[in-house]
């Protein structure tokens, strides 16, 4: 009582000697003080985050949209056919510029990489760079007879889809690679049509993928729960090595893990070797190399990830609404329906989102125990990053990936998000 009858004279008294201005100032400086020492403390985060996270993103969606090969090879080529309609043949300027810069690739030793490139959209436009500078190198084209002369060495160049798909190809960015990752193309007129059934892949697997993340999220949360259950309700001596058994896999690595499965998994592996030995089976069953082989082995990796974050919410449960259940006259399982499931249900929710978004983006486990027919959208990403060289379309499968997550997750939380669970 003494410090608020000693402390409020002092305030009047300083409000009295500052004069109104100056004590407005004081303030302002004051909240701005604060408010630059709570920027600082987050600026390490900010920055962490736009370094390894916002960045890269960015750059992966850029790399998607990138079609730079035409642009920066022909770029006389690529100027002429953002000019030419595509009604009609171009006319004889087009066709000596394309021969032109054709043969000075050939020369400059770069025609190879850039047919490559343009292979990837344009299935023969290797082999018809590389015939046309072939043909034009052995001739003497005069002038204004380049239209006649690229059309005899090969036909295609008389073809109006031919020199649609090289103005499809011109700008350094287009939705090229996004067609391709849907299983579309544009067509000789230009237009957005499906690829031929022998080569859609891409939108089987995509859905693959996510129907194989559904289901490791289903099975993770069908044989987490019970044991985060016993988790949280067990005593602290059990329950503490009963946690200890779930964290175990973390202090292994990930491949090792992996090649255990291969071990379990395998025709002469521990299983097949146990159930012929019992006389179940005559011949070893088919348990690697597939989509079972797959989800067994990433359903036991991505357990460990749905126990945690259930035993973490029910651990926080308070057991009086239970026992008030009871004591009304609830049944144990009416209790549990009723009253201990919603509860639970925040943990339950954020443990299938954690695995459903690392099981979309698993890639080690798929391919070495799926194998082929047991490979997810990962497998193609990096078959693209690593092998093909193809990092646009990579970027695209990745970006598209990215974005369905998303979608996802913004459902997820319109609908069963923690604010709209409520108490049954």
């Amino acid at each position: 009582m003494n410090n608020s009858y000693t402390v409020s004279p002092m305030l009047e008294t300083v409000s009295e000697t500052l004069p109104q201005g100056d004590l407005k100032s004081s303030l302002d400086r004051a909240e701005r003080l604060n408010k630059t020492k709570s920027l600082l403390l987050v600026v390490p985060l900010l920055a962490f985050i736009t370094v390894f996270f916002l960045l890269p993103i960015g750059a992966m969606l850029l790399r998607s949209i990138q079609n730079p090969t035409l642009s920066t090879a022909m770029p006389q080529t690529a100027a002429a056919l953002a000019n030419w309609e595509g009604t009609a043949l171009p006319d004889e300027q087009l066709f000596a510029t394309v021969g032109h810069e054709i043969l000075a690739l050939q020369e400059a030793r770069q025609l190879d990489s850039v047919g490559s490139d343009l292979n990837r959209v344009m299935g023969d436009a290797k082999s018809l760079m590389a015939r046309t500078a072939r043909g034009l190198a052995s001739k003497v084209v005069v002038p204004g007879a380049f239209n006649t002369t690229m059309t005899g060495i090969d036909k295609r160049w008389g073809q109006i889809g031919t020199w649609m798909q090289l103005k499809k190809m011109a700008p350094a960015y287009s939705a090229t690679n996004y067609l391709a990752a849907l299983d579309l193309r544009y067509d000789d007129q230009g237009k957005v049509v499906q690829q031929p059934e022998s080569r859609r892949i891409y939108v089987s697997i995509l859905i693959k993928t996510l129907m194989v993340a559904l289901g490791i999220t289903a099975l993770c949360m069908i044989l987490g729960y019970p044991l985060a259950y016993m988790l949280a309700t067990l005593p602290a001596k059990t329950s503490n090595l009963l946690m200890v058994m779930v964290l175990l896999p973390f202090w292994t690595s990930l491949l090792v893990r992996t090649s255990a499965w291969m071990v379990i998994l395998q025709s002469n592996g521990v299983l097949n070797s146990t159930l012929n030995s019992m006389g179940l089976i005559n011949q070893p069953l088919e348990l690697m190399y597939n989509m079972f082989g797959t989800v067994i082995a990433m359903t036991h990796i991505l357990l460990p990830f749905m126990v945690l974050p259930m035993f973490s919410v029910m651990k926080s449960i308070d057991t009086t609404y239970t026992r008030a259940a009871h004591s009304m006259g609830a049944s144990s399982f009416r209790t549990f329906v009723q009253i201990y499931f919603p509860l639970s249900l925040p943990g339950l929710s954020a443990g299938g989102i954690l695995v459903f978004i690392l099981a979309t983006g698993y890639y080690i486990t798929p391919a070495l125990v799926g194998g082929r027919t047991g490979q997810v959208i990962s497998n193609f990403i990096a078959y693209h990053m690593q092998t093909s060289l193809n990092w646009g379309l990579a970027a695209a499968i990745a970006s598209i990936l990215l974005m369905i997550v998303l979608v996802l997750y913004w459902i997820y939380d319109r609908v069963v998000g923690i604010n709209n669970m409520k108490l049954g």
